[in-house]
């Protein structure tokens, strides 16, 4: 396997658009473990899929869902047998994935991620269609980065590396390069629907293709792939995801071309085969973020 250059509940689908009386009630989310390599497992609950690298050296989490399941999260990490976590790692700055730093930075944990994502988190603003206040001093990242940096923890090198974002300006993948997992954040939609380029928060359906390119050629056939929700997928499947995408986007570019508007593009349904529909983003919806993206 190749590093990167130096530098129901379970399954269910993103919260950014869900009220806030819905997102506040958490009692019957159960956080799930799955083990998928020794000293590798992912966290299920509600919100972005957690990582976690466990190990005689230190635990280190991707990425922390809301601030309600800390206490769960907590509880699930301690099912590992493992430490209380050390380092945070948030993959993008979108509250579903970073609702719980505030929690685990009062505790000690170190956050990294990349310089965007502080940025964002500092200032506040639309997430989604959501609005997010700005983050607490104990809920940013400590520790940013342009490109990279990497781990040397639990036998294993762990990279974090922006290969150029796509669905928001900040997006971090995480490579375990000796157990060959690799951690997507929500530059992959394992779930019904289409991807979710935040164009608000410098999200780019052309920049998404690009670090998934960037991406596939890392991987293998027995790599893990955790997405940033949905189910532990592979290499097989994340090439059919950008596969599906450049179709999409190919649709757009030639309606486009030939003089449509972006109204007359989405009363076209040029996505309307591909089988995506039904989840969280909506055909016209990703329709609307390819337009977009092809202008900028």
């Amino acid at each position: 396997m190749r590093r990167f250059a130096s530098v129901a509940l379970t399954f269910g689908l993103p919260l950014l658009a869900m009220p806030a009386q819905a997102q506040s009630d958490f009692d019957a989310v159960e956080i799930k473990a799955e083990i998928i390599a020794p000293g590798v497992a992912v966290l299920f609950g509600e919100g972005g899929n957690i990582g976690v690298s466990y190990g005689e050296d230190a635990t280190v989490i991707i990425d922390d869902q809301f601030a309600s399941l800390s206490p769960k999260i907590e509880a699930a990490v301690a099912g590992l047998g493992a430490a209380p976590v050390k380092y945070l790692v948030n993959t993008h700055w979108h509250y579903d994935h970073t609702g719980g730093n505030e929690n685990f930075g009062n505790k000690g944990a170190i956050i990294f991620a990349h310089d965007n994502v502080r940025v964002r988190l500092a200032a506040g603003g639309i997430a989604g269609s959501v609005q997010t206040p700005p983050a607490s001093k104990a809920a940013l990242p400590v520790v940013t980065y342009s490109q990279g940096v990497s781990f040397h923890l639990n036998g294993d090198t762990i990279d974090l590396a922006y290969v150029g974002g796509g669905h928001t300006d900040g997006d971090s993948v995480v490579l375990w390069a000796e157990k060959n997992v690799i951690h997507m954040g929500d530059l992959y939609f394992n779930i019904a629907g289409f991807p979710f380029a935040d164009i608000g928060s410098g999200g780019n359906v052309v920049k998404l293709m690009a670090s998934l390119d960037a991406v596939i050629p890392m991987i293998d056939d027995e790599t893990r792939v955790i997405p940033g929700h949905g189910p532990i997928s592979n290499k097989a499947e994340l090439v059919a995801y950008r596969e599906m995408i450049g179709e999409a986007v190919a649709r757009v570019e030639e309606l486009r071309s030939e003089g449509s508007t972006l109204e007359e593009t989405i009363a076209a349904q040029p996505l309307a085969d591909l089988g995506r529909n039904g989840g969280f983003v909506s055909p016209d919806a990703f329709v609307t973020a390819i337009w977009h993206s092809l202008e900028d």
